[in-house]
């Protein structure tokens, strides 16, 4: 599963944005927001979610609609970062 931002927990510090390294997080409308295409758990970079790890109002949860496996998230995190070894 990826991850989501509940727009009404979210208080638009930017602290996500900033440790998302595939740039999977932007500003929205009313909050912050999650590009699914985009978020990889981390797979690849870190050993767990950085934005869940930053997050002060616990506004990022796993999104129950959108299901992948590691290998999934993996091959996701490769086709984002051509030519980098995964850190995680």
């Amino acid at each position: 599963m990826v991850y989501k931002i509940n727009p009404d927990e979210c208080i638009s510090c930017g602290a996500c944005e900033a440790e998302c390294d595939n740039k999977a997080i932007s500003e929205g409308a009313n909050s912050y927001e999650i590009d699914p295409m985009k978020c990889t758990e981390c797979v690849g970079n870190a050993s767990s979610p950085k934005c869940v790890d930053s997050c002060p109002t616990s506004a990022i949860s796993k999104d129950p609609a959108s299901k992948e496996t590691r290998d999934e998230l993996l091959a996701k995190w490769k086709t984002l970062h051509p030519g980098e070894t995964p850190k995680a």
